[in-house]
C-alpha cells in the first residue's frame, strides 16, 4: 500500500474541523506554509500506529503518536498531550508527571479524549488541540526529518517535519519523554 501525499490544505475533507481551523490559522499567521503539512487518506481500519506500518511498509521511526493526559494539583486539572515517535511509549509516570507537576497523571478515557479535542480516536494530533493545553513534545522528534501523526480522523495521516511539531502552538521539546518500547 502507498500513500498519496498532498498539500493538507487541498484536501480539508481529511482534516477534522479543529485540525483544519489551527491550519488555515498558522497559515493566516505565517507560522505554516501551504507544503509544511501534508495529508493522505487511508483505510480507517489501519488508523492503528503498528497495523498501518504493516500495511504500507513505512519505517516505525517516521510514525509519531499522540496521547492525551490529565492530572490534578490543588484541585485544579492540568491537561497535556504528548507526541512521542512509534517506537517509543510516552514516560506517563516519571516525566509527563514532573512536567505537569502533579502527584499522579493517567491517560485521559477514550470518550473524554475524544470529546474534549472534537477528533476522532486514534486519530488525535497535536495539530488543533484545544487552547492552553501543552503540548509535551519528544526530543527525538524534532531530529526526524518528517513525522506521520493522525488528522484528526481516523480515515488519514499528516505528514509534516519534525521541527513543524515542535513549532506548534503549546509545544514544548521535553527531553526523555520517550521511551523504548
Amino acid at each position: 500500500m502507498r500513500l498519496d501525499w498532498v498539500p493538507a490544505t487541498d484536501r480539508p475533507d481529511l482534516l477534522a474541523e479543529p485540525v483544519r481551523v489551527a491550519l488555515e490559522r498558522l497559515l493566516a499567521e505565517g507560522v505554516l506554509e501551504p507544503p509544511d503539512v501534508e495529508v493522505a487518506e487511508i483505510d480507517p481500519d489501519l488508523a492503528d500506529t503498528a497495523e498501518l506500518v504493516e500495511a504500507s511498509g513505512l519505517p516505525m521511526d517516521d510514525m509519531a503518536n499522540c496521547i492525551v493526559i490529565a492530572g490534578q494539583r490543588g484541585g485544579e486539572e492540568r491537561v497535556c498531550a504528548a507526541l512521542v515517535l512509534g517506537t517509543t511509549r510516552a514516560d506517563v509516570n516519571r516525566t509527563v508527571r514532573k512536567a505537569l507537576d502533579v502527584r499522579k497523571c493517567s491517560f485521559l478515557a477514550m470518550d473524554e479524549a475524544v470529546g474534549r479535542t472534537g477528533m476522532e480516536y486514534g486519530g488525535i494530533t497535536p495539530l488543533g488541540l484545544p487552547a492552553g493545553w501543552r503540548v509535551l513534545v519528544d526530543e527525538a522528534v524534532p531530529a526526524r526529518g518528517s513525522i506521520i501523526v493522525g488528522s484528526g480522523l481516523r480515515r488519514s495521516k499528516l505528514r509534516l517535519a519534525g521541527t513543524v511539531a515542535a513549532r506548534l502552538p503549546g509545544a514544548e521539546v521535553v527531553p526523555g519523554l520517550g521511551l523504548p518500547v
